[in-house]
């Protein structure tokens, strides 16, 4: 009489019968680079980032000091990564806090009336995904994942239709990612939302043609 198989040999046995003859053919050249993102791509974005129930505006480059101020209206305190250029928040009339290292702690940055001005890396549009690799005008991940509003500033030719585009523009795929679908949310098993769970409750992105 034969032994039976044990379980973990019988578990491959049946993932290699199961696994197809031939290699499985991928439908879109994933190899292929994403041009200069078009209004479609940038539409196709917004749409994404709004499902999420982010803010969006859309902006030129000599309005945003007036758009970033308008989305900071209510705001006391804003914290800025080191390589924010200062003319973006140059029309706000709020307190400006400078990260410098380990210049901001948790706790002011959990202060009430606190939010977070960053550019990004990348923005991939198919998802509605913002990318920060913490690049100068991104900062240290604690300035976006603590905080309870953060306003994220894209530039149009940031903006790419898919992730496999978005991996290839990073300088470093190796550096701390964080990758931002609209606010921070979750719900429990009856589909009750919540939000601000794991990082800020409040979502503003600016496109900047």
């Amino acid at each position: 009489m034969s032994t039976p198989p044990d379980a973990r040999t019988e578990i491959l046995r049946r993932v290699r019968a199961a696994q197809p003859a031939a290699p499985v053919d991928v439908p879109r050249d994933y190899a292929a680079d994403d041009g200069p993102a078009g209004l479609a791509l940038v539409d196709l974005l917004v749409d994404r980032l709004e499902d999420y129930k982010a803010t969006v505006r859309r902006c030129a480059a000599a309005d945003l000091p007036a758009i970033l101020a308008a989305s900071l209206t209510d705001v006391p305190s804003v914290a800025l990564p080191p390589g924010v250029p200062a003319a973006w928040l140059s029309l706000y009339g709020g307190e400006i806090a400078r990260d410098s290292g380990d210049g901001l702690t948790v706790a002011d940055l959990d202060a009430p009336g606190v939010a977070v001005v960053t550019g990004c890396a990348v923005a991939v549009a198919q998802t509605g995904t913002l990318i920060l690799d913490a690049g100068p005008d991104q900062g240290r991940r604690l300035l976006t994942l603590v905080p309870d509003h953060h306003v994220c500033v894209v530039r149009v030719d940031q903006i790419v239709e898919r992730l496999p585009a978005a991996l290839r523009r990073l300088a470093d795929p190796t550096r701390p990612l964080t990758m931002i679908s609209g606010p921070s949310a979750t719900s429990d098993i009856e589909l009750n939302r919540v939000e601000g769970v794991h990082g800020p409750r409040r979502l503003d992105v600016v496109i900047v043609a």
